[in-house]
């Protein structure tokens, strides 16, 4: 299964920490991690589930594949910004958020109108819009997408 994991491109170290341990976690279960290719959450799940020999992908908001972090294995380059937010949940079977602003935002809304599975932690809590499942772990984050998607 893909698992596109999203979250804010500048973290604190616990946030780091979980998203790098979500991403070992998809790796170890033979996931493949999609993501927006660049810092914080991003790098960090890609380095977890690269150190598990995990598969990386990362969706790239500019024109060249180079800016992609050092622990993605596929770079896609869009030259699309923020515009490419869609692709990256689009291109997973799940998604799993950590943090954020208004660009994981837009894609946890992304997710909902695909029609993903959608794990929180610690993201936004948006009133009315139903289908984000906030949890408290990066393993109880990993179980719901599995067992969801």
């Amino acid at each position: 299964m893909r698992v596109s994991v999203i979250g804010g491109s500048t973290v604190t170290d616990e946030q780091y920490r979980q998203a790098r341990e979500v991403g070992q976690l998809l790796g170890e279960r033979d996931h493949e991690v999609v993501c927006g290719g660049r810092g914080g959450v991003m790098e960090a799940a890609c380095r977890g589930a690269s150190e598990a020999d995990g598969h990386t992908i990362g969706i790239l908001p500019g024109s060249h594949r180079g800016e992609a972090n050092q622990y993605v294995e596929t770079a896609i380059a869009t030259g699309l910004g923020n515009a490419r937010n869609p692709l990256v949940v689009m291109n997973g079977d799940a998604a799993i958020a950590v943090d954020g602003a208004t660009g994981t935002l837009s894609e946890l809304g992304h997710a909902l109108d695909f029609g993903r599975p959608v794990a929180g932690l610690g993201t936004h809590r948006v009133g009315g819009v139903a289908g984000i499942e906030h949890v408290e772990t990066p393993v109880a984050a990993v179980e719901y997408v599995e067992n969801e998607a």
